[in-house]
């Protein structure tokens, strides 16, 4: 194996990392945290003309004020169609439909229900270490045989040594990451 090969199973090693932070930033904010947000209803599809398509795709939706979300429709007569997507989600809210908008007030967290909150962001944290530690393994894996294979033994090291400080960039970005979505979990 070529110097070359190694560089590029670090560098491939190093997307990993960085998709595994992309996806835990997606599933942080998919968990509530007493505040209204529009990224809730990302996940929300509406029948539109029959075709499942994304809430944020046939209507406006934003926070009106920390505990309330509306939904203003393009067409009025999505309005329904908005509503019955919501409660088929089964997320916890409750729309309400005035005639223009589709309103969602967010109840506030319970302690306990916070505390689950704040196991499941860890969980997610956990996932994406280990995902690290799946991508660490492999680009040791290929260091190794390029050692076995003549690639100089101290510059094997010196890539092993990169490598473990990458790792424990990206575990210090996932902790700080879960660190501050317990906060705002835990924030009345």
């Amino acid at each position: 194996m070529t110097s070359e090969e190694v560089e590029m199973s670090i560098e491939i090693a190093r997307e990993a990392m960085d998709h595994a932070i992309e996806h835990l930033q997606k599933e942080l904010v998919n968990i509530r945290t007493g505040k209204a947000s529009p990224s809730m209803l990302n996940d929300i599809m509406v029948a539109y003309y029959g075709t499942p398509t994304p809430l944020n795709r046939v209507a406006n939706v934003s926070a009106s004020d920390p505990k309330t979300l509306s939904i203003q429709p393009w067409e009025k007569s999505m309005l329904g169609p908005i509503e019955q997507a919501i409660f088929a989600a089964n997320i916890g809210l409750t729309p309400m439909n005035d005639g223009e908008f589709v309103r969602i007030n967010i109840p506030p967290l319970t302690e306990e229900r916070r505390i689950q909150l704040v196991k499941q962001a860890k969980h997610l944290g956990e996932e994406s270490k280990i995902s690290l530690r799946n991508a660490r393994h492999k680009v040791l894996d290929t260091i190794k045989d390029a050692v076995k294979k003549g690639y100089p033994e101290d510059a094997g090291k010196r890539r092993e040594s990169t490598v473990d400080k990458m790792i424990h960039d990206f575990s210090d970005k996932i902790d700080k990451m879960v660190v501050a979505k317990e906060g705002d979990i835990m924030k009345i």
